[in-house]
């Protein structure tokens, strides 16, 4: 990376998306962000922001021609696996065909311009679906459960095919991590604001879904870290982004809880059915030993300090 580097980042708006950029603008890179009409400005200024959408793959295709970055990280997407289930047809589009056309115009802009584009798509560990074995590492089939992972699968799938034709693709196996910055939609954060309104006295009770649920929950800046490493490796392979320690549900809410003082909350948090997904994977753990021992990658933030992070951002609100 030089002072000159180019980058172009989709999902600017998003934790990710910010993390990123801020990461890339204190390091001298010129930052390239394609944002949706609907998409909020992101939090780093010195971006230079492009109104457009994903799907109009032409006018994507011409404007990324334009910029000619030299790193490119995709990491736009329908985010949340409850929306997929009713909007999958989009999902489809934004995660899976979006994504390839964007691959396909890295390519060429690489012959066009003769120069090496590193291209860095945002995976997810929901390709994986009900995994027969937990940990999981980049050899674990892909077999998703919901259009989420589907959409997902199919790009990741691409990758591979556009690294066979000498592009440095890459394909980072995101497995969840979460911030302040993490929107109020999920249930992470509907956990840390709603424990810091039953403190504050704006809220009597926390109401969730499957509380026993497991995931592999990390410091999204870590993994924006893994992203541009891999960017950045003499040779392109797919990563698992993880911690390697599960948690479930009920771990979260009680260091959430834990956080304020509060350690007997059974009787402040029910549970609705309306709230469980028609299919959601038990137990998604990742081996990030790929990451660690090519990339001299490591999460430096452990879950319950991830957990009181986001509380503590939450009481400040």
């Amino acid at each position: 990376m030089t002072a000159a580097t180019r980058a172009f980042v989709t999902g600017i708006g998003g934790q990710d998306g910010s993390y990123l950029a801020e990461r890339l603008l204190d390091e001298g890179v010129e930052v390239h962000a394609l944002a949706h009409a609907a998409e909020p400005l992101p939090r780093a200024p010195g971006v230079v922001l492009h109104r457009g959408d994903l799907t109009h793959v032409h006018e994507v295709r011409a404007l990324l021609l334009d910029v000619a970055p030299d790193e490119i990280y995709n990491l736009a997407a329908v985010s949340s696996v409850a929306r997929s289930w009713s909007e999958p047809e989009l999902t489809a589009q934004v995660n899976g065909a979006a994504a390839v056309a964007l691959l396909e115009s890295a390519l060429q802009l690489q012959e066009k311009t003769g120069k090496s584009v590193r291209f860095v798509q945002a995976s997810s560990a929901e390709i994986f679906g009900e995994p027969a074995s937990s940990p999981q590492d980049e050899s674990t089939p892909i077999r998703p459960v919901n259009p989420y992972g589907a959409a997902k699968a199919y790009a990741h799938l691409m990758v591979d095919v556009y690294r066979h034709r000498d592009l440095h693709a890459v394909g980072a196996i995101l497995y969840n991590h979460e911030s302040p910055r993490r929107p109020a939609g999920f249930v992470t954060r509907k956990i840390t604001s709603t424990v810091a309104a039953i403190v504050q006295g704006r809220a009597a009770s926390l109401t969730l879904g499957n509380l026993d649920a497991r995931r592999d929950w990390g410091w999204a800046p870590d993994y924006v870290d893994a992203l541009v490493r891999a960017a950045r490796a003499e040779h392109a392979h797919d990563y698992v982004v993880a911690t390697g320690v599960g948690h479930s549900v009920r771990e979260f809410v009680d260091a959430a809880f834990r956080r304020v003082g509060i350690t007997d909350w059974g009787s402040l948090v029910t549970t609705d059915p309306e709230f469980v997904r028609p299919v959601d994977p038990t137990d998604l753990t990742g081996d990030a030993t790929r990451a660690r021992e090519l990339l001299g990658w490591a999460p430096t933030v452990g879950f319950d300090e991830l957990v009181g992070r986001m509380v503590d951002a939450d009481l400040d609100r």
